[in-house]
């Protein structure tokens, strides 16, 4: 193995180590509002792309349309999403999220970014906050191509 691809697979199992303790406390911080996991991302997910069909959805989240169906089922019994005729195609319905399922999603996320600003701020170095606000669009793309 050369010496990159060898760097190339440390730095991947350290990202993706480093990530998992992220998404558990995200999770954790989301866990008060009492929605499951899949209902969390599935409004997430309509949230940050707007309108979207449920097969749309459950491929982008790499979930069955049938499982999908039963999360967008229960996020419409509690108003958070609702779902509409497309306009370019009326034998399918589009999602949209609700303003009370709106105020869930950004007062969890808001709850999530002050607490890591405020471990930002309590732990971190100038020169550490630098090097990590120049690799989150970074991790962003390698999110993106794998």
């Amino acid at each position: 193995m050369s010496e990159r691809e060898s760097l190339n697979r440390s730095t991947a199992t350290a990202v993706r180590v480093a990530v998992s303790m992220i998404k558990r406390r995200t999770r954790e911080t989301f866990a008060d509002n009492e929605l499951s996991a899949p209902e969390l991302s599935a409004l997430s997910q309509i949230d940050r792309t707007g309108p979207t069909a449920i097969a749309e959805l459950a491929r982008s989240t790499r979930i069955t349309p049938q499982s999908m169906g039963a999360t967008v089922a229960a996020l419409e019994r509690l108003r958070l999403v609702s779902r509409d005729p497309d306009p370019a195609d009326k034998r399918r319905s589009l999602l949209t999220v609700t303003d009370a399922g709106r105020d869930v999603v950004h007062s969890g996320r808001d709850s999530v970014t002050e607490k890591m600003a405020t471990a930002l701020a309590n732990s971190f170095t100038d020169d550490e906050v630098a090097t990590l606000a120049a690799a989150a669009p970074l991790l962003e793309r390698l999110a993106q191509l794998f």
